[in-house]
């Protein structure tokens, strides 16, 4: 499938992700002390929330549920009229949306959801408010830099993605993983903030944390080894993205990375890629992580989520 036209409206970049979870309030203090993050608020309903120390109000969030899943993918719109432009354009397609609102959630804002093909929620917001950047604080996480979703139907996500949401394609990991960025007005813009890894159900594959510099990351495992939880995959450096990474689990059944130096794209350039995934310096060009172990691709596939399930 061609790439969207530019007259399309997308995200203009990513903000977060919302995740439930049985058992997570139990899990608060490990993303407090250990991860690096600091809540800004509880909801009435139990979700905390969590910045990092880059301007974002807010970058992961955690709801208990029975069952485990995404609550929402959250993308940030520059602009109020940008957001009604993207819920008229989603609307126009029939696409399920709600309709645009000022937003309850900690830093409020304006914005609206919508359902992508396999009943993922996506949020898209404007006007949410803005934490001062405390830069390269202890080795702390300063945002999201991206979020990896397991899906059966791969070409198929893609497709929708690219049509309705203007992503661009960056690259593509042999035929497993494609790599899909922002379609911003930049010059540059970052290498992909979602991934759809071709798996057996729709779930979350893991979450991504960006240090400020590969001094910070380094420092961060180190940290999180001195808290006694070495990483289950890495350190090593992806050949998509060029980007350092180390694999976690959480205790409340997530996998979590954290990366640094996301490779920066030339939109006037730029031409997708294969990386084959039997070369091993095409994989890590390090050469220090190797292959995931069994045990953690089966963490990475994660559990079966059903998509959003109106209360």
């Amino acid at each position: 499938m061609t790439q969207s036209i530019d007259t399309k409206i997308g995200p203009d970049f990513m903000r977060g992700i919302a995740m439930r979870a049985p058992g997570v309030t139990a899990t608060r203090g490990f993303y407090e002390k250990n991860w690096g993050l600091r809540t800004v608020a509880e909801g009435n309903d139990g979700t905390f929330y969590l910045r990092g120390t880059g301007s974002e109000h807010w970058v992961y969030a955690m709801r208990e549920d029975r069952d485990f899943g995404i609550d929402y993918v959250h993308f940030g719109m520059n602009t109020r009229s940008r957001l009604d432009a993207l819920h008229a354009q989603l609307q126009a397609a029939s696409i399920p949306v709600t309709a645009p609102a000022e937003l309850s959630t900690p830093g409020g804002g304006y914005g609206f959801t919508a359902l992508d093909p396999e009943g993922r929620r996506l949020r898209f917001s404007a006007d949410v408010a803005r934490h001062a950047d405390t830069g390269d604080e202890r080795a702390l996480p300063r945002k999201v830099s991206h979020v990896v979703l397991n899906t059966p139907a791969m070409e198929a996500t893609s497709a929708w993605y690219q049509e309705h949401l203007n992503f661009r394609v960056t690259d593509y990991s042999a035929d497993m993983m494609v790599f899909l960025r922002c379609a911003t007005d930049e010059a540059y813009s970052d290498h992909h903030c979602i991934a759809l890894n071709r798996a057996q159900y729709p779930s979350a594959n893991h979450v991504a944390f960006e240090m400020p510099s590969i001094d910070s990351f380094m420092r961060g495992i180190g940290r999180m080894k001195q808290a006694g939880q070495a990483p289950s995959w890495g350190p090593g450096r992806h050949g998509p993205g060029n980007n350092p990474f180390a694999y976690f689990v959480s205790p409340s059944g997530f996998v979590i990375e954290f990366t640094s130096e996301v490779h920066k794209v030339e939109e006037a350039t730029h031409a997708p890629e294969v990386w084959p995934r039997d070369v091993p310096e095409k994989m890590d060009t390090w050469m220090t992580a190797g292959p995931p172990t069994p045990a953690m691709r089966t963490v990475m596939a994660g559990r079966p989520d059903a998509g959003w399930q109106a209360p």
